[in-house]
């Protein structure tokens, strides 16, 4: 006969609720509590059946994820990361690629216990009658259910403020700088406004505009800036995949000291470590974006009031730069 809940409750002296909650990794349950139940699901050989605990619990175990681009890299990662840790919590991910609406009344079809939208506009479409819950990460501003959002323009003006207080004074930026993108626009408003402190008003703005997104846009900027301007005495790149255009365009410059310039790169990935040339990064780091996003959606399922819009603060790791 096979282990249950029941089984497992009754050894450990607890409600079966509470073994429930347990064995999805939930915060509702103390970390010793979770710990005893695990160890007695381990040792009884417990194997939970999916389709009994959505009879039971009338959960599906599905979380619906409303994806904008499978192009960016970092987007990639984040998204990768969060479909591990809903998986280590028994949950399914479910991702859509259509326009938001369409991806919602989707997912709601498919009785997904929550939505998470990946929303990069200010202008939204309002889906506040959803039946299901709904978390956002991205633009906060506007929002009309819960979101958790990075200030980027902070990470910014502190990547700014390093280099200043290095003694640099030529500082590039390389991003959408001329673009109708919110979450951009944030990062260039911060590096315009980290400048002006540091240097006054009078300082004229250095940047490259990569006009996109990708790798490919990072090289051409940096590649056109190289070929008409001065070499900078610092860069900060917008993302972890302009960054990789545009440490290929300065490997291809023969000026010597092209390898002495350092480079900040925002997106606090992993995957920053590893590039070509070890950049400092700068952002909210990666995990801490997926721990938020993670208990925020399992909190939103089992009827937690307390989740509300999290706006998290970033961090700039540094890195001894080499090429």
């Amino acid at each position: 006969m096979s282990v249950t809940i029941k089984d497992i409750a009754k050894t450990a002296g607890v409600s079966y609720s509470t073994v429930s909650k347990a064995l999805r990794d939930s915060p509702l349950v103390k970390a010793p509590t979770k710990k005893k139940i695990t160890a007695i699901a381990n040792e009884l050989g417990y194997q939970p059946n999916a389709a009994a605990q959505s009879l039971v619990s009338k959960k599906s175990q599905t979380i619906g994820v409303v994806w904008s681009s499978l192009e960016r890299e970092a987007q990639a990662a984040l998204l990768t990361h969060i479909n591990k840790a809903l998986e280590n919590r028994q949950y399914t991910t479910l991702v859509s690629i259509n326009e938001m609406n369409q991806a919602v009344n989707t997912f709601q079809r498919f009785q997904v216990d929550a939505i998470l939208v990946f929303n990069e506009n200010k202008d939204i479409p309002s889906i506040q009658a959803s039946p299901i819950p709904i978390l956002s990460y991205g633009i906060a501003e506007g929002a009309c259910f819960p979101t958790v959002d990075a200030n980027r323009q902070e990470a910014i003006r502190i990547a700014v403020d390093h280099f200043a207080n290095e003694g640099h004074q030529n500082i590039l930026y390389v991003g959408m700088c001329s673009e109708n993108d919110a979450l951009q626009d944030d990062k260039f408003s911060g590096y315009c406004t980290g400048i002006k402190k540091q240097f006054g008003p009078l300082k004229q703005a250095l940047y490259a505009d990569t006009l996109g997104l990708n790798r490919h846009d990072g090289y051409l900027a940096m590649k056109k800036f190289l070929s008409t301007q001065e070499l900078p005495d610092s860069i900060i790149i917008g993302s972890y995949d302009l960054a990789r255009g545009s440490i290929q365009a300065l490997s291809e410059d023969s000026r010597p000291r092209v390898k002495d310039i350092p480079i900040i790169s925002y997106d606090n990935l992993p995957q920053v470590d590893k590039l070509e040339i070890p950049l400092m990064k700068v952002g909210v780091p990666l995990d801490k974006i997926v721990e938020t996003i993670v208990d925020s959606l399992i909190k939103m399922i089992e009827n937690d009031a307390s989740v509300t819009t999290s706006i998290l603060q970033p961090e700039l790791t540094l890195t001894t730069q080499q090429f």
